[in-house]
């Protein structure tokens, strides 16, 4: 009971009146034939997307998936193997997601448990993700970078040119209909841009086949509650694109 009392308090804060009970929002489609574009909006989309990445054909989405980690394997192509993390944090979620995020990097709590956003933030941007009806495994989530930076610091521009491709990989095989960059460095990775996140979010972008919309990290959310409005407004937005709006 109190974990349902804190999700509605959670929801309130947002200003959510409701979830859906549609079923159609607790599955997702299996059949990797599906279209991999998204539905045109009403308004002009931003154009900000680097030339495409060219993969090997597989036979599904999870088959690309579990071949890009394969290849990625016990990384050393940039010093942060060497600079104290513990394992790799791929990505996880579903294959066939519509709905894709995108962080920045693994912190303490994700380099020890091998999966992306399980600390605080996580558990937060899981709230997030209930209040547009979905469930965690609905989506897929993805960092830029796939190891921890020392202390938690940013990631350095070598370091992402040399895992980037894998993201790159991990889009490409999913073909999400939106992109939720989560945060300033996510989304000045992903845009090629040094604008600021309050510059940003707010707007649509077309990249790789999607629509990318960067929002607030989940952190700053935690030292900032008076943004969740603004985040509740960038999701409710992306729950109308994927209902086909």
């Amino acid at each position: 009971m109190d974990e349902i009392k804190a999700h509605l308090e959670f929801f309130g804060e947002l200003g959510v009146d409701g979830v859906s009970a549609d079923p159609a929002w607790r599955t997702r489609a299996a059949d990797p034939t599906r279209g991999s574009g998204p539905p045109a909006p009403a308004d002009p989309l931003e154009s900000a997307e680097p030339a495409a990445v060219k993969v090997q054909v597989f036979g599904s989405s999870a088959d690309a998936l579990l071949a890009a980690r394969a290849d990625l394997g016990e990384c050393t192509r940039c010093k942060l193997h060497a600079l104290g993390r513990r394992q790799i944090v791929f990505g996880v979620g579903h294959p066939h997601a519509d709905l894709m995020f995108v962080g920045e990097a693994p912190g303490a709590d994700e380099d020890i448990q091998g999966e992306p956003f399980v600390g605080r933030a996580g558990q937060l941007l899981t709230k997030i993700i209930e209040a547009i009806g979905l469930r965690r495994e609905d989506v897929y989530i993805a960092n830029v970078i796939k190891c921890r930076p020392p202390g938690n610091r940013n990631p350095e521009l070598d370091e992402v040119e040399q895992c980037e491709p894998f993201l790159f990989r991990q889009i490409d095989s999913i073909k999400p209909k939106v992109i939720v960059a989560l945060g300033k460095f996510a989304a000045q990775s992903l845009l090629r841009t040094a604008d600021p996140i309050t510059r940003l979010r707010g707007r649509e972008f077309k990249y790789r086949d999607a629509i990318l919309m960067p929002t607030y990290h989940p952190a700053y959310l935690l030292r900032m509650p008076s943004a969740k409005r603004e985040v509740w407004e960038d999701m409710k937005r992306v729950r109308v694109i994927l209902e086909g709006g």
